[in-house]
């Protein structure tokens, strides 16, 4: 099935791993991508820093903005991103979650609700278990979880404690998923 939208989670040397993967996507991706990077409230360049490294539209993404493709929307510092049905985009202020806000559990679990079956989802290097239950339930609603090998990240403790769970269904290294999106995204 192809994907309705690709979501991804990363933290502790996310910054590289989110510029290897979007930056090896091809200009007109046209899955919409949400992506949760743990970052501090002072890291406001952070979509201009990956916009200027990769082909793909990037930008923070806004209180119900509606998704489009192609584009990459990043949680701003300091809220908790959701997708809600009919395409949009939610933002809140809700307690941290694995000590995070943004989280990238309320970000793939909001997906798994909206988007079932239509969620690819994507968990990169981190160095705590954020994601891991959002991949259980985005698996149990027929979604496809991939997780970046521990092998090969900076943290592998996220993608380690998802693979434990085992709320996998690929695991990849770093300059493989690129490559399973777009095949995904063409089937």
């Amino acid at each position: 099935m192809r994907p309705n939208v690709v979501v991804v989670g990363a933290s502790a040397g996310g910054l590289r791993a989110l510029e290897k993967v979007l930056g090896s996507l091809p200009p007109g991706f046209d899955v919409p991508i949400v992506a949760v990077q743990h970052r501090s409230r002072e890291s406001e360049l952070f979509a201009t820093v990956i916009q200027g490294r990769i082909a793909l539209p990037v930008r923070e993404a806004e209180d119900k903005e509606a998704l489009a493709a192609p584009g990459v929307y990043l949680a701003p510092p300091d809220y908790h991103l959701l997708l809600e049905p009919g395409g949009g985009l939610a933002l809140s202020t809700d307690e941290p979650v694995s000590f995070s806000r943004p989280s990238i559990d309320v970000l793939f679990e909001s997906a798994a609700d909206t988007y079932g079956p239509g969620v690819l989802a994507v968990l990169l290097t981190g160095a705590n278990h954020d994601g891991a239950r959002g991949l259980t339930r985005i698996r149990a609603a027929g979604g496809v979880a991939i997780v970046q090998d521990p092998a090969t990240a900076e943290s592998p403790e996220m993608p380690a404690a998802a693979i434990t769970r085992g709320a996998v269904d690929h695991v990849l290294s770093l300059g493989d998923i690129a490559g399973e999106l777009v095949r995904r995204s063409v089937s």
